[in-house]
């Protein structure tokens, strides 16, 4: 519709299927609503594995390692030497917890970036001066872009999207919807390496060590694919948005679209002094590029890993340290550029801030630490991989059939535990050994994981960046309610998740890398 109309035209009413789609989301919600906080949720079920580990034990269940021949039985926590362990390994388990570090590090560097006022000037310049007919697929990249931000994409990029839409002469409630939806149902989509691919990697060369403890799933194991599906949901959501969503009658905000005021013009336009801190600050990402791969040329480089390796160089094992380097040098180069930095005491300012927001993270990792560690410990979760792997070598399953089912597994898992890390947590330990014993590769499990993980991520009330969406939608339309979005989403993160899927399934099959292992 143009958004130029005067007069916002009468809502049509919800088809059947998305009635019946509002009434099951409504229930999911009030089941989300009454499961506890995710750091209790770990804690109840590191209780449960306690429980477990103790009648497995005294019944004496036990299996067979395909590799070893060894013979692994479940070992009881309520034992002196299980008692022992919980005791005496607390602080261990969290100090040595593989996403805790790396997380924190990678995060220091987006601080720096994202104080400076980078990530927001670069979001901006992104869709400022794009034609109209283009509009769409340049909000949806540059949200796949914005994924490096975090969560903070929400905040900076569905007002600046309705803003954007309005500029162009759109429905603003259209904008916000595009951004919503880009951000949240594409979210382990992202052309640049992101604090996910650091923190899943992490998860899962732990639960790969089960297996193999020589085994390490890099941050860029999923590099490729994630370049690759973060244009293929752009131009997804792009042909969903402008072929059917926009045709729409009720995305008409309740007052007619009006020019941008000079005070929403200055939110939406670059500046000169910020284009030209942009610049400096992309010579500045050219050059350091640039340096590192001249510095890793020579074949004798200590950048190189053994006998000249650069799948198992420093610069992989150690990509947390060389993305915090990274967005520090941008963040700092553009600060001083444009002013935002002015004096080295402002870089340690952006990273005491930048650590409050991990707050919530280290708090829900201590827990979660906890309960890995229990149901390591217990050997719970190695029998029930290679009980896994034996049965599904027995049901004479393709590879692809078994991936696409965790697909649809974790997609309704994520419905209602809607925090990555903790699915993952929760997920990977079982799913990546299983699958390893049945010659699929952890680096595989985790991108189908991270496909099925974020797309349900814009349909599920319980995500508190659905409220977040309705609420800037509402500042154009008041009328719109929890079943307004969904009718918007549902429809998108179908298709996505049919396409971005199939997707998967071919760039399994042909075997092409997901990325650098």
């Amino acid at each position: 519709m143009s958004a130029t109309a005067t007069e916002p035209r009468p809502t049509e009413p919800p088809s059947r299927a998305l009635r019946t789609a509002f009434r099951a989301f409504a229930a999911i919600e009030r089941v989300g609503n009454k499961l506890p906080n995710p750091f209790w949720l770990f804690w109840i079920l590191a209780g449960v594995v306690i429980v477990l580990s103790a009648i497995l034990a005294a019944a004496g269940v036990s299996t067979v390692h395909p590799g070893t021949h060894e013979t692994i039985k479940v070992q009881s926590l309520l034992s002196k030497a299980g008692v022992t362990t919980m005791v005496e390994g607390a602080v261990e388990n969290f100090a040595t917890f593989p996403p805790l570090a790396t997380i924190l590090i990678v995060g220091f560097g987006i601080a720096v970036a994202e104080a400076s006022g980078l990530f927001t000037t670069l979001l901006r310049r992104m869709v400022a001066r794009v034609p109209g007919r283009y509009l769409t697929f340049a909000l949806s990249m540059t949200a796949m872009v914005a994924h490096v931000a975090g969560d903070a994409a929400y905040v900076t990029l569905i007002p600046l999207g309705a803003l954007v839409f309005r500029a162009a002469g759109r429905s603003p409630v259209l904008g916000c919807i595009v951004a919503y939806v880009s951000i949240s149902a594409g979210y382990d989509a992202s052309p640049s390496l992101t604090t996910t691919d650091v923190l899943l990697s992490s998860i899962s060369t732990a639960a790969a060590h089960t297996i193999d403890p020589h085994y390490t799933v890099t941050p860029v194991a999923n590099y490729f694919f994630g370049l690759a599906s973060s244009v293929l949901v752009a131009l997804v959501i792009t042909l969903v948005v402008d072929k059917v969503i926009s045709k729409r009658s009720d995305l008409a905000p309740d007052e007619p679209v009006k020019a941008l005021s000079a005070e929403e013009l200055r939110a939406v336009e670059v500046t000169p002094e910020q284009r030209r801190a942009l610049r400096m600050t992309g010579l500045a990402a050219v050059g350091f590029v640039a340096v590192l791969t001249a510095a890793m040329i020579p074949a004798d480089s200590p950048l190189r890993g053994e006998h000249g390796s650069l799948v198992e160089s420093p610069v992989i094992s150690g990509m947390s340290i060389v993305l915090f380097l990274f967005f520090s040098l941008l963040g700092w180069v553009y600060g001083r550029s444009a002013g935002t930095f002015r004096t080295a005491a402002d870089i340690v300012d952006a990273l005491v801030e930048g650590t409050r927001t991990y707050a919530p993270i280290l708090v829900l990792f201590f827990a979660i630490s906890q309960f890995l560690a229990y149901f390591k410990w217990t050997n719970i979760g190695n029998v029930i991989a290679v009980e896994g792997a034996e049965t599904l070598k027995e049901m004479h399953l393709s590879g692809w059939t078994v991936l696409v089912g965790i697909a649809v597994l974790i997609t309704f898992m994520n419905l209602v535990i809607t925090s990555g890390s903790a699915l993952w947590a929760l997920a990977a330990p079982v799913l990546v050994p299983m699958l390893m014993l049945i010659g699929i590769e952890p680096q595989t499990t985790q991108a189908v994981y991270r496909v099925a993980d974020s797309v349900t991520n814009c349909v599920t009330p319980m995500s508190p960046y659905f409220a977040m969406a309705l609420g800037f939608i509402q500042q154009h339309k008041k009328s719109a309610g929890i079943g307004t979005l969904a009718s918007f989403t549902i429809p998108i993160a179908a298709v996505v998740w049919v396409v971005w899927v199939a997707f998967f399934v071919a760039w399994y099959l042909l075997g092409l890398p997901f990325g650098i292992s």
